[in-house]
């Protein structure tokens, strides 16, 4: 149960970071939000939501441009995670892929930057490249993003690798295929995982979560909605960082007030009964 877990988690090297971000994939899209979406990712900094992810995939650079007017003048105050394509990790492009995402963040360096996800490029290049990078002073650590458990163990085989601070992985109520192993494994080498999508994608399987009569449930009992307790349950763990993106202020609120949502065994079981996790080793999901 998650009644007694800290407020917030540590990574590998001590840094302490807040359970609950801001996810930024699809903003920067659209030029009439722009505004609420600036709005909104400072909100969730004055609201506590000091980690923000991007990437350069994200808009072809179009988010990480908004994020840096979002982070202008509260810069110290945010934890800045981007993240690069698989083809740029190679040393050469990885340090450029580096430079031109610093640039439209409007900052001189990253707090966390992550592989986002493994392509055919050597992981110890990747590696290799991005300790040039931390030794550069342009990113703090470093991280991966959508990497199974046999990728993580051939990472900490490499040297260098056992600095890996993150593994960003989809994680939410409806997709629980990283308890089987991928979380465990995690867990005995002390690195946090980062749950991306905790609310899932908006559609059909996001429908099915939040009119589900057990999350309805939970949310009624707590006054809450039922967005509201699927973050509550991804960040149930004391080593579970979640990053739902949210557009408005509104949102970004209801985001922040999840975390003080405790919930007990009983409504963990609850929600186990409802959304299983997998009974065997299922492919890592991934959007």
């Amino acid at each position: 149960m998650n009644e007694n877990i800290p407020e917030r988690i540590k990574l590998p090297d001590g840094t302490d970071l807040p359970r609950i971000g801001q996810g930024t994939w699809c903003m920067g899209d659209d030029a009439s939000r722009r505004s609420e979406e600036i709005a909104a990712l400072r909100h969730g900094v004055e609201l506590g939501l000091s980690v923000i992810d991007t990437a350069e995939m994200y808009g072809d650079g179009r988010s990480e441009e908004l994020v840096g007017e979002a982070i202008r003048g509260i810069r110290d105050s945010v934890f800045l995670v981007s993240k690069v394509y698989p083809q740029n990790a190679g040393k050469k492009q990885l340090a450029r892929s580096c430079e031109d995402s610093l640039k439209r963040l409007r900052t001189d360096h990253l707090d966390l930057y992550l592989l986002h996800w493994r392509g055919k490029i050597p992981l110890e290049e990747t590696v290799e490249g991005m300790e040039e990078l931390v030794a550069a002073g342009k990113i703090a650590r470093w991280g991966v993003s959508n990497l199974d458990t046999d990728d993580m163990r051939e990472l900490l085989r490499i040297p260098g690798g056992n600095r890996c601070a993150v593994n960003q992985v989809l994680y939410h109520l409806g997709s629980r295929g990283i308890e089987h192993e991928l979380l465990s494994w995690q867990r005995s080498h002390k690195i946090p995982v980062m749950a991306y999508s905790p609310l899932a994608q908006a559609g059909t399987l996001r429908k099915g979560l939040t009119e589900n009569a057990a999350v309805q449930e939970v949310a009624l009992r707590h006054g809450a909605t039922p967005l509201q307790i699927l973050l509550a349950w991804s960040i149930r763990e004391d080593d579970v960082i979640a990053i739902p993106k949210a557009s408005t202020p509104r949102h970004v609120a209801e985001n922040a007030a999840a975390g003080e949502i405790k919930l007990s065994t009983d409504e963990l079981w609850q929600l186990d009964e409802a959304f299983p996790q997998p009974a065997w080793r299922v492919p890592l999901d991934m959007i």
